[in-house]
């Protein structure tokens, strides 16, 4: 279990901060991306939860803490059947469904979606994607 946390504010934080930091926590349930506050010395410092693993959790005495400068991109994605190969690419994912094809770019957004009668196979090379179904080949460039 473990929590990375962003500072709001501009402030060098001590070695060990980490620790101070749990204690405040423990009992409290944060999730990804939201804002948390802790009281220290009768003042609030806002931290957003760039990651909480999982998602939601109740901080104990045994979650790892972490602080940041920088910010980490979570993107899911969900399907309603199951997904049977995933391939990346320079210009985003390929998901592989049982019969259908679909691209989403990096930022999650579909951009390509089509059903293959037969689908046999699918390989991407050079930005393009490569889709085998009964006797044919279809070679989509996003």
């Amino acid at each position: 279990m473990k929590i990375v946390l962003k500072p709001l504010f501009d402030a060098e934080l001590p070695a060990g901060f980490e620790e101070i930091i749990r204690s405040k926590l423990v009992g409290r349930e944060v999730k990804t991306g939201e804002t948390v506050e802790i009281d220290l010395l009768g003042r609030p410092l806002a931290y957003k939860v760039v990651l909480a693993d999982p998602s939601p959790m109740k901080v104990s005495k045994n979650t790892r803490i972490e602080i940041t400068r920088s910010e980490v991109k979570e993107i899911t994605l969900e399907f309603d059947e199951e997904v049977r190969e995933v391939l990346p690419f320079s210009k985003g994912l390929v998901i592989v469904l049982e019969n259908e094809v679909r691209i989403y770019n990096w930022s999650g957004q579909k951009i390509y979606s089509r059903e293959f009668e037969e689908l046999k196979e699918v390989r991407v090379a050079e930005g393009k994607v490569v889709v085998v179904h009964g006797s044919k080949v279809t070679v989509i460039e996003p």
